[in-house]
């Protein structure tokens, strides 16, 4: 992955990012929870090589980004976002987000307009209250593997990554996302906690900028990607084939076509 790292003095914090600096129409990628920027590498240099210029940022808490004073918001995502624009001197730019990240492009969309110019809603996840409300409850519930002297912790991570990744084929891929995992301990669920709280159908129907929903058949949020294109058929909408939750590493050339697509 090439590019520029740098920090931006964000409301909370530095904010860590990568930048493939340029000429191009700047991109900001926002990753999915518990991932960090790393996640865009495959198709990075892809955008590039297309005339974008994409800006990968560390959400909050994520990678090499402080983490968020108080409880993990998805408003307070979306300002240090807005931060790191500020501090690339950006008067504007488009912005990809991926499941957690499609919630914080939504919520900058509409909360800082003339900032944004199209927006890209990866695997929205657009669910009912009740659905948000039963899976705060399971991530509360939920027990954290306990560090064991003979690595044992480390198996149940990859177990229970591999449980909510049905359909995976890459080991590559569930060993960068696994890592990413462990490199997110102990704030590895600040970030469902802020997606599940957030109600992504608010700034949804708000959205004025042209808009992509972006997915693939074998995504967990396939199903309310779908939802997201019923409540928006103005949105541009593109399902990729098969894949998983990681269709950067999966499918990097065909994810890559897609977005470049619609950016033109």
């Amino acid at each position: 992955m090439s590019g520029r790292k740098g920090y931006a003095d964000g409301p909370d914090g530095q904010v860590h990012y990568r930048d493939a600096g340029g000429s191009g129409l700047p991109l900001l990628l926002l990753h999915q929870t518990p991932c960090h920027l790393g996640q865009f590498d495959p198709a990075f240099a892809l955008l590039a090589a297309a005339g974008l210029r994409p800006v990968a940022v560390d959400t909050p808490g994520y990678g090499q980004s402080d983490p968020p004073r108080g409880t993990p918001t998805i408003a307070a995502y979306a300002r240090a976002m807005l931060a790191v624009l500020d501090h690339l001197r950006l008067g504007a730019a488009d912005v990809l987000g991926h499941h957690t990240g499609a919630s914080t492009a939504a919520e900058l969309a509409v909360t800082a307009p003339r900032r944004i110019r199209r927006v890209i809603l990866n695997g929205p996840p657009l669910f009912t209250p009740e659905e948000r409300s039963d899976y705060l409850a399971a991530i509360a519930a939920a027990p954290r593997p306990e560090q064991r002297a003979d690595g044992g912790h480390l198996q149940a991570y990859w177990d229970r990554r591999a449980r909510f990744t049905p359909g995976w084929t890459s080991v590559a891929a569930m060993h960068r996302g696994v890592v990413m995992m462990l490199a997110a301990e102990p704030r590895e669920r600040d970030g469902y906690t802020a997606a599940f709280a957030h109600d992504i159908g608010v700034p949804l129907r708000a959205i004025t900028q042209p808009a992509l929903i972006l997915t693939n058949t074998g995504d967990d949020l396939y199903g309310t990607s779908c939802r997201a294109r019923d409540l928006r058929p103005d949105f541009a909408f593109v399902a990729l084939e098969g894949g998983t939750h990681d269709i950067v590493d999966e499918q990097p050339e065909a994810w890559a076509t897609a977005v470049v697509g619609f950016l033109g």
